[in-house]
């Protein structure tokens, strides 16, 4: 079960964190991986590591030009894109009395445009094709508030989660699958970095199981929704949460 013998497989954001773990977790399970992200040089080490059959290059998830520059790139290399994963995004944490506009933009190109423009362009490939899963990254907080200037965060997430249950509709009918992972706290080496201990601690409280999540444990929900045995899952915000969204 959850086998990708053969499929090729985009991952946006794939340079590290969550987008590196999926792409790990694909080209484990037979995918032919493509590991795209602004940061080129982390995209080709990702490849590396993964080895044969994997492919690094750069995009620009905000730019419909780099976009299709990648897609055409794949479809030379390998013939068609099965699988688009869309795992980049950012966070600048601002309370609402005090945000930065140009901030607020930054994060909704990233966050909102750079999911809607693959999405968009390497759609038309599976149309064609009348079959394609398509998972985007939302959380937790798309669904639910929390305190600590995360409101632009949490809007662009709502924006998402639409995004992914509209295009669901949209496509039902060419066989293709639009999902989301909504993660709670994912324990990566850079969040460890950047949050205090005492906030680590408030966060850890907040789940059923009072741990954190792995990249991996996110990996495995995107190996699932790509996989043939969801093919009947369409439209889905899959909380990968520890249970947080279970009590609110």
């Amino acid at each position: 079960m959850f086998r990708l013998d053969g499929k090729v497989a985009i991952i946006n954001g794939g340079a590290g964190g969550l987008g590196e773990a999926c792409a790990v977790a694909f080209a484990a399970q037979g995918a032919k991986v493509v590991i795209a992200d602004v940061n080129l040089e982390g995209s080709k080490k990702v490849a590396e590591k993964i080895g044969a059959g994997a492919m690094g290059l750069a995009v620009n998830v905000a730019s419909e030009e780099s976009v299709a520059e990648l897609a055409k790139a794949v479809v030379e290399k390998y013939g068609t894109i099965d699988i688009l994963v869309n795992a980049h995004g950012i966070n600048i944490k601002m309370p609402a009395v005090d945000i930065n506009i140009d901030n607020w933009d930054k994060m909704f190109q990233v966050n909102v445009r750079g999911v809607m423009i693959p999405c968009k362009v390497i759609g038309k490939i599976m149309i064609e094709k009348k079959k394609g899963k398509i998972i985007n990254f939302s959380s937790v907080r798309g669904i639910r508030g929390t305190d600590g200037g995360n409101m632009p965060y949490g809007a662009t997430k709502g924006a998402v989660d639409m995004i992914t249950r509209m295009l669901a509709a949209e496509w039902a009918p060419y066989g293709i699958n639009v999902n989301a992972v909504g993660p709670s706290v994912v324990m990566t080496e850079n969040f460890r970095k950047a949050v205090a201990p005492e906030r680590l601690e408030i966060l850890k409280s907040k789940t059923l199981f009072k741990k954190f999540l792995d990249p991996e444990d996110i990996a495995a929900a995107c190996v699932y929704l790509a996989s043939k045995e969801a093919d009947n899952i369409t439209g889905l915000i899959h909380y990968v949460d520890g249970g947080l969204t279970a009590v609110g």
